[in-house]
């Protein structure tokens, strides 16, 4: 599929060698912090190459393999033309036959053409790695001539006429996909079984004059990656195999760079049906891209040592890595990863292509550039090369990938250690007045695509001047709320408030301003939710943003998807509240913190509707961008109006209203579980309306509360809608079981 270690070596080794510092986890605050915290500064450490992609011609098909040194940045793959950045396909295009070599530091072609041919079928360059010297460019794929010189799947160049080596020959019998470089050696690995006339099963070694050398790490299955070891005493090689020289060890090896002979295996390390298709090193250890078919399989990275081969760390991310690269401490990678839930980050989702991590530890840092899949099988990012060049550090991408950054480009894309020129996105702000005599103003906190760490500055009754400042920390998965109260106000008083975000360097526009009359009396409905324990409480008061502000005081905001109706009126209990209107087809809500599936629990909000299609109210899921493959603890409505209250307890169980409310009226909908003899019970303005005293179990899966709709596969009376058309209002969720008194003392309080 790929050469797993091509363009990824400078002096002759193919990387650019960083040396890792020992670094240790960001720990980022989410809270809300106290005035004059140190302002945060751009790229979050340890993260040194910053998201904003730079212009760089593009290819008109795949890039497969790269190859980077002094300055100059080699591509080779399966494609015809280059074409200027924004350009789109078939408009000012120059030819390019699957190679070409660009200036690193400007993204524009140099003058080293050449072509890579064959005389029948498709050519393609699948591996480039540079000689330590930096004089020898070797090429590898399925190619039979350069230039109209006639070679067999490897080729040399000489870097400094751009032209192919004569003296560079020797027979490959099918597709070379890997290549690395020493002063002496040229290691090559991938599908063929013989080389110079000789067997070599998948992997070999010839001289840099392109005499076979006795190296034999024969294996029974492709080879996709060769990496040779910093002290140049063994050969890293990673591929489909599940034998070496005969010795089982699956998908890894270390052999001794001389002989070939297996010196360290790997039976049972990585899953059957994964496999290695790229490995990169630095001064203390190497890193593995892992690609995996089917259900269970590995798809993400480990770090080994080199001290002694075995693993430092391995994450668990799903969505097949291709590439990997170390600069200054931190693994970058491209895959196309879409579920990270295992390992503490994003649930299944629209796949991220760009990822960095600590190469001490496997958690993912604040680094989220980005691709499509593009073209091909498609999986995104295939390849990657780094060099530097006029005091900048620069990081090569190269793929199937059609956009990055959600704008236009083709087939490459680089990125550099500075200047950061991103800013942070707008925060969304929402207003409360809960508490008599303060303004308490909670924002939901930015995103910013390479830095984690924001300062956030509050702007009062349009002043310049910020009454507040802190810090949160952000990933795009995870957006907690942060709150500041306002005392310096009194009863009666109008203000209005705006924030911005910084990520040090650069800072998001102000937000639209929001105004707030400050209270003089305590509203009574939600000073009862709160003191009867909610521990997420949504009221969807926020006007146009993504935003749910919580005011229970866990800071559990929800994120709002598809744009539902912001403001509706009149609200479901009296006060300066506003309900929120979803339209039964894709707009919901969903909670921004992740927790583990409650025992014991009470779910209450206020609904109206005229829907004859039913659809979920509230229930808890293990998915946010997608419709959930794990859900239960839910309240949905059938086609005729009647409410449905169900957990899954071995098998779906639920209970359900004898009564329909779809009437176009408010109605207080509460459904609590408890333990055994208190089971399930489903109440309806303020009245027990079902019951099942025998159920207190549920899924036990971890998941986020929704609102609004998700997935109801499998539940009795299914309506034809997920999603539920009409009005929401006053959502709040507790970790206990609300008593009946309770309940019909909210509902009571609806005119308060």
């Amino acid at each position: 599929m790929m050469n797993g270690s091509t363009g990824q070596r400078t002096g002759g080794r193919g990387r650019v060698r960083a040396v890792s510092a020992a670094l240790g986890l960001l720990a980022g605050a989410l809270t809300a912090t106290a005035a004059g915290t140190s302002p945060a500064t751009a790229l979050t450490p340890p993260v040194a190459i910053t998201a904003d992609d730079l212009t760089t011609w593009q290819t008109n098909g795949i890039v497969w393999s790269m190859a980077a040194g002094d300055g100059v940045v080699y591509a080779g793959g399966t494609f015809s033309t280059l074409r200027p950045p924004t350009a789109a396909p078939g408009t000012d295009e120059q030819p390019a036959v699957n190679f070409a070599a660009f200036d690193a530091a400007t993204g524009a072609p140099t003058d080293c053409s050449l072509s890579f041919t064959v005389s029948s079928g498709t050519a393609t360059v699948r591996a480039l790695a540079l000689s330590p010297d930096g004089e020898t460019l070797y090429a590898g794929g399925r190619f039979g001539a350069v230039n109209g010189v006639g070679v067999s799947n490897i080729a040399a160049i000489d870097t400094a006429t751009c032209t192919p080596l004569n003296d560079f020959k020797i027979s490959v019998t099918a597709t070379v996909r890997a290549l690395a470089v020493t002063s002496g050696t040229v290691y090559l690995g991938g599908d063929f079984n013989s080389v110079g006339g000789q067997t070599r099963s998948k992997f070999a070694a010839v001289t840099t004059g392109a005499s076979l050398l006795p190296f034999t790490a024969n294996a029974d299955e492709v080879a996709r990656a060769v990496e040779v070891t910093p002290d140049g005493r063994h050969v890293l090689l990673g591929g489909d195999f599940f034998r070496i020289n005969g010795t089982s060890t699956h998908a890894l090896a270390v052999v001794d760079a001389t002989t070939g002979q297996l010196t360290t295996s790997y039976p049972g390390f990585i899953h059957n049906n994964s496999t290695v298709q790229d490995i990169t090193t630095d001064a203390t250890g190497f890193y593995t891209a892992n690609e995996g078919t089917g259900g269970g399989v590995f798809d993400g990275r480990i770090a080994l040592n080199l001290s002694d081969f075995q693993q430092r760390w391995r994450d668990t991310c799903l969505g097949a890595t291709q590439s990997v690269a170390v600069y200054s401490g931190v693994l970058y990678s491209g895959s196309h990863a879409h579920n990270c839930a295992s390992m503490g980050a994003f649930p299944d989702q629209p796949r991220k292509h760009l990822l960095a991590q600590s190469v001490d530890d496997p958690k993912l840092l604040p680094w989220f550039p980005d691709t499509n899949d593009g073209i091909g099988e498609p999986v995104g990012p295939r390849v990657m090369a780094q060099t530097s060049s006029g005091g900048r550090h620069y990081l090569w991408v190269g793929g199937e990938f059609t956009t990055v950054n959600s704008k236009r480009q083709q087939g490459l894309t680089r990125f550099a250690d500075g200047p950061d020129t991103g800013a942070p996105w707008v925060p969304n702000v929402s207003l409360s007045t809960l508490t008599p005599g303060q303004i308490d103003v909670n924002w939901q906190t930015s995103f910013d695509t390479d830095d984690g760490e924001l300062t956030y500055r509050i702007y009062k009754d349009g002043s310049n001047t910020p009454v507040h400042t802190t810090t949160g920390y952000s990933v795009f998965w995870d957006r907690p709320q942060l709150t500041w109260t306002d005392t310096d106000v009194a009863p009666g008083e109008t203000h209005s408030y705006r924030i911005t975000a910084s990520d040090g360097t650069n800072t998001s526009g102000k937000s639209p301003a929001r105004s707030a009359t400050v209270a003089s009396t305590t509203e009574t409905y939600p000073a009862r939710v709160r003191s009867d324990g909610a521990s997420l409480y949504w009221r969807y008061d926020e006007g146009t943003s993504t935003f749910a502000h919580d005011s229970s005081g866990n800071l559990n905001n929800g994120f709002l998807r598809n744009g539902p109706a912001y403001r509706q009126t009149p609200a479901a209990v009296s006060g300066p509240s506003t309900a929120i209107g979803f339209n039964g087809t894709n707009e919901y809500a969903y909670s921004n913190r992740q927790q583990a599936a409650p025992d014991r629990f009470s779910v209450e909000t206020w609904i109206r509707t005229t829907t004859t299609r039913g659809g979920k109210i509230i229930g808890f899921g293990n998915l946010t961008q997608q419709n959930s493959t794990r859900h239960d603890k839910h309240v949905y409505m059938r086609n005729d109006g009647r409410l449905v209250f169900g957990v899954r307890s071995g098998w779906a169980r639920t209970v359900t209203t004898s009564a329909a409310y779809n009437d176009g009226q408010w109605h207080h909908v509460v459904a609590t579980q408890g333990p055994f003899g208190q089971g399930m019970a489903l109440y309806v303005d303020g009245q027990l309306r079902a019951s099942n005293i025998l159920v207190s179990d549920n899924e036990d899966s971890p998941g986020y509360w929704r609102v609004g709709g998700d997935n109801l596969s499998g539940w009795p009376s299914r309506p034809d809608s997920n999603f539920f058309a009409g009005q929401i209002d006053e959502t709040a969720v507790y970790p206990t079981t609300l008593s009946a008194s309770q309940i019909s003392a909210h509902y009571a309080l609806r005119n308060g």
